[in-house]
């Protein structure tokens, strides 16, 4: 399965995607059950989602993960750092975990699937 990134235009003027997620895009490492890869569309209908429930963050969303309302994010203001959050939480208490870069994330959420399997 491939994905489409948000072209330069439709990134926020903050943002440039990390070569480390445009690597797992250009493999096609887009399904790592539970998580998964958003692509462009769901990018950006979800990033005007979490303006909405978390006003004064600027976030964009990258993946998700099946089961709960988990969220993996890059940041304004971490830049470089991923932010896993769990949506639906209130404001204020939604970020869950802080990773250096999406190489860490990557581990985690390959650790993830590993545990999945039954």
């Amino acid at each position: 399965m491939t994905i489409r990134v948000l072209d330069d235009s439709q990134c926020p003027p903050w943002f440039t995607y990390p070569r480390a997620y445009l690597r797992l895009v250009e493999q096609g490492i887009v399904d790592l059950t539970p998580w998964y890869l958003l692509d462009a569309e769901r990018v950006t209908r979800y990033a005007a989602e979490l303006v909405r429930r978390y006003p004064g963050t600027e976030r964009l969303p990258f993946a998700r993960r099946q089961d709960n309302d988990d969220v993996a994010c890059f940041d304004r203001s971490r830049p470089g750092q991923v932010v896993l959050l769990h949506d639906g939480a209130t404001p204020g208490t939604e970020q869950r975990r802080v990773f250096p870069d999406v190489w860490a994330w990557f581990r985690f959420a390959v650790e993830q699937m590993i545990e999945w399997e039954p």
